[in-house]
């Protein structure tokens, strides 16, 4: 059995709910931690919970090119 056979690549209709999630999750950490947010609107420490959330989802390289963030 091919090892590859066994993963797809999650649709963008798959993948909406988590979208969806990732952005309030976003929104939620920049109303909660406004200390977080730099000067230029960039915030890495709600970059780095949302790649963990993907990470531990099994998403992480899937989703990295369709973030909505």
């Amino acid at each position: 059995m091919n090892a590859s056979a066994c993963h797809t690549i999650p649709t963008q209709e798959e993948l909406q709910p988590y979208l969806q999630l990732q952005h309030q999750i976003h929104d939620a950490l920049r109303r909660e931690h406004p200390e977080w947010v730099q000067p230029d609107g960039h915030c890495p420490m709600c970059e780095a919970y949302e790649s963990r959330l993907a990470e531990l989802l099994g998403l992480a390289s899937h989703v990295k090119s369709r973030s909505v963030a």
